[in-house]
């Protein structure tokens, strides 16, 4: 956000509010620490030596440059600037061209911080510079010359105590050069906020004669083409040019000057005015006036300038947004690019705005286009990595990172999101649309350019994705204010569900890019899967949005493009996306119908218990428990026998990962469903027969460890559930052929036998039918006895 104007030196605020660096634009300072008070006294010295002595050597200019240096703390008196004039009007010394503008600076210097100069040395200061501007700028002209003689022109037409005639002819002067040699700031514009610098003093001066020149100067030179180039930077040095201008005449009750701004650029600007500079403008103007809202001057003044400020920046909107056809989220030239910038920062740097559909529009455009411009970038790696266009190099996307437009990416993404609060329906159906294309455009992009880019440029693939973090901040807070307005009573049920369905759903592409807890993020997931839950319809569709299980295994446009293999699980993006489906489901697994369970979920289900992320694996885990837990299908006789048939591939499937992405616990969990072994249980009796059976599967390493767990879900058995079990174990061992194994098992059972056999109550008093179901791996109360013994 822009600082307060408190610098005494209008250069330097303009250029710390438009992120413009402060040595950039000076030749004159040769290091940016200050100098020793000691050099400091020295330079004088040098100085008056030089004077007296009739010789301007190299060390002289040295000592220009030592003064420079403490250009804050450096204060010229009357004696010094007398020193300085007579340096530079001697016709006894011959000064390089490089001296000028720092003996300009040194002037300026004194003319800004001098409280009331001798009123004859003002008039030497003033006939002096008009002299040495006719005779030595038409022969020693430069940038810096330029803007150093527009700066201190500038700084005497607004000194309070230069006398009438003096400003005068230093606008007149001002004026001349303005129109005759703005060529110069081209071809350096690191000068050009000593430039606007120069403008506004001599705006604000008392005299009000050539005002509507210098403004028209100001506002013209943009269009021209040998002039200086329009940029966000330069365009926010107008902004703020025009708030401290505006901020002036209001604290001096100068309304005249603020009804020729009104009149002039904002109500009737004249063609060859930019619309670049002129919404600018606008937004400086329509700034002063929100922070003297409570001044004394009369407010129909300032309604005035607010109103033609803010139709100014509608109407550049509107002709935006007639141009593009709408929301765009496609290359635009350049001027077009420019302005949705420039309309975004002034948006966000000049407080509330009246909502209108142009500017919401525009700066929905601003945000997806040139703010997180990410389907760009993605399309700009792909040409790289496959053709022979330019690199995208990373210091680029660094550049943009450290953009004013996208280190105020917060603010605009919040002025946005007011204006989506009171914008008309029509155009909040628009840009919901555009914002839910967009996070499938980026999940999409940011898949392949991952997997393009990981091992390969990691630097570049990590500024990108700083890039899509901050992107995701924006959906998350758009997405909030969208189910504030759309999950009420005001609208239709039908209407909230689509909308509850589309949030889920753009969420899981972005959920990558989710790097903290944000309780905006908490809030909507909340308020849109109660929608979700209470909706069959809803919960179908937003299950079927999932990526096929064909999708997911197998990228054939990737594998044939990128010319390499495609592996499931090592696409981070498209894992993050299912990892947000796999949780999200099960809060409304009851509405999932049989059928839907089989055909979509079942197969990435179990697909991801498979995947090396613990995280993912569990997540899968989870979700077969809850489907297995549920039982209120209309068909429940559909869903029974499809739990029967899914869980003899479940435990073959998580044995097969045991244990490295299965925990004991999921088989445990059996267990504690076995409520009625002499009931409606047989199904899990038939997972505990199937347990047994494919023990022969697990590592021969893990073997053990996992006889002990399952002696211990054994113990937790009824009696007869006991005794069941150990037949079948007997049967099994009995059989097997494995020599590796059957040693070791026929140990354990043995052992195992015993303890059944003993009494029960002492392992397994607390986990018994009736017991805690809540704890599925609470271990028998002498659970060290029998892991020594097994």
């Amino acid at each position: 956000m822009a600082r307060q104007a408190n610098s005494i030196f209008l250069e330097e605020w303009l250029r710390n509010n438009s992120g413009v660096s402060a040595n950039i634009t000076s030749r004159q300072s040769s290091s940016s620490s200050s100098s020793s008070a000691r050099a400091i006294i020295q330079a004088w010295t040098d100085l008056r030596d030089s004077l007296q002595n009739h010789r301007f050597q190299p060390h002289h200019l040295q000592s220009l440059k030592v003064l420079l240096n403490s250009q804050t703390s450096l204060h010229v008196a009357d004696p010094q600037a007398k020193l300085l004039l007579s340096i530079i009007s001697s016709r006894n010394l011959d000064l390089p061209s490089e001296s000028y503008p720092l003996l300009l600076r040194l002037l300026y210097i004194w003319v800004r911080k001098s409280f009331k100069p001798s009123p004859a040395l003002i008039d030497l200061a003033v006939e002096v510079l008009t002299n040495v501007l006719d005779a030595e700028f038409s022969v020693k002209k430069s940038p810096f010359f330029y803007a150093e003689g527009l700066l201190l022109l500038g700084a005497f037409s607004f000194a309070p105590y230069v006398p009438e005639k003096s400003k005068m002819a230093c606008l007149q002067l001002l004026c001349g050069l303005l129109e005759g040699e703005y060529r110069l700031v081209s071809s350096f514009e690191g000068i050009l906020p000593d430039m606007l610098a120069g403008i506004g003093y001599a705006l604000s001066s008392t005299v009000d004669v050539h005002f509507v020149r210098i403004l028209n100067s100001l506002f013209e030179i943009w269009g021209k083409e040998d002039g200086p180039h329009a940029t966000v930077c330069h365009g926010l040095m107008i902004l703020h040019l025009i708030e401290w201008v505006i901020s002036g005449f209001i604290k001096s009750n100068y309304t005249q000057k603020i009804e020729v701004i009104s009149q002039e650029i904002l109500e009737k600007p004249k063609e060859n005015y930019g619309p670049f500079s002129l919404i600018m403008g606008a937004a400086g103007a329509l700034r002063a006036s929100a922070k003297s809202a409570t001044s004394g001057m009369g407010q129909g003044i300032l309604a005035r300038l607010r109103i033609s400020a803010e139709n100014l920046i509608e109407s550049v909107a509107q002709d935006l947004i007639s141009k593009a056809g709408g929301v765009s989220t496609s290359d635009d030239d350049i001027a077009s690019s420019l302005l949705l910038q420039c309309i975004s920062l002034a948006l966000a740097r000049s407080g509330s705005l009246s909502s209108n559909r142009p500017l919401f529009l525009c700066l929905a455009s601003a945000l997806l286009k040139e703010i997180f411009p990410l389907q760009n970038l993605y399309m700009r790696v792909h040409k790289y990595l496959h053709s022979n266009s330019s690199q995208l190099k990373c210091n680029e996307v660094r550049e943009h990172l450290d953009s004013v437009l996208f280190k105020e990416a917060g603010v605009i993404a919040g002025v946005f999101c007011n204006q989506y609060a009171l914008v008309d329906e029509e155009s909040k159906c628009i840009v919901e649309d555009v914002i839910w294309d967009y996070c499938q455009d980026i999940y999409l992009g940011h898949r392949r350019v991952a997997l393009l880019l990981h091992g390969r440029d990691d630097e570049l693939l990590g500024v990108l994705e700083k890039i899509a973090e901050s992107a995701f901040l924006m959906v998350v807070l758009f997405t909030l204010s969208v189910t504030k307005h759309r999950l009420n009573s005001k609208f239709p049920h039908e209407t909230q569900i689509e909308t509850s369905v589309r949030i889920l759903v753009s969420f899981s592409c972005v959920e990558y890019f989710r790097r903290m807890r944000l309780s905006e993020y908490m809030d909507t997931i909340r308020g849109v899967v109660v929608s979700v839950q209470e909706n069959e319809s809803a919960c179908v569709s937003f299950v079927e949005s999932m990526p096929s299980y064909a999708d997911l295994t197998n990228w054939q446009d990737f594998s044939v493009l990128q010319k390499m293999e495609y592996i499931w699980y090592k696409d981070e993006v498209q894992t993050a996306r299912i990892l947000f489906y796999l949780r999200v489901i099960p809060t409304c697994i009851e509405r999932v119908t049989a059928p839907i369970f089989r055909r979509v979920l079942a197969p990435t289900m179990f697909l991801y218990m498979g995947h090396p992320n613990k995280k993912v694996a569990r997540a899968s885990h989870s979700m077969f428990v809850g489907f297995i837990s549920s039982g209120k299908d209309s068909d429940q006789d559909e869903r029974v026998s499809l739990k029967e048939q899914l869980v003899f591939y479940y435990m073959e499937r998580s044995l097969a990962e045991y244990p490295g992405t299965t925990p004991f616990k999921v088989f445990a969990y059996k267990a504690d469903i076995w409520k009625n072994w002499q009931g409606e249980s047989e199904p899990c009796k038939e997972i505990v027969e199937l347990l047994l059976r494919l023990i022969s599967l697990v590592d021969i390493q893990v073997l053990s460890n996992l006889m002990k767990l399952l002696a211990q879900l054994i113990m937790k058995l009824p009696k007869d559930g006991q005794n069941l079990v150990l037949n079948e174990l007997f049967s099994l061992v009995a059989e097997s052929d494995d020599v590796t194994r059957k040693p070791t098992l026929v140990s354990w059972l043995q052992s195992l036998s015993y303890l059944c056999s003993q009494d029960t109550s002492r392992f397994a008093n607390s986990t018994e039918v009736g017991g805690d179901r809540n704890s599925v791996s609470a271990q028998a109360t002498n659970s060290s006895d029998l892991h020594a013994r097994l």
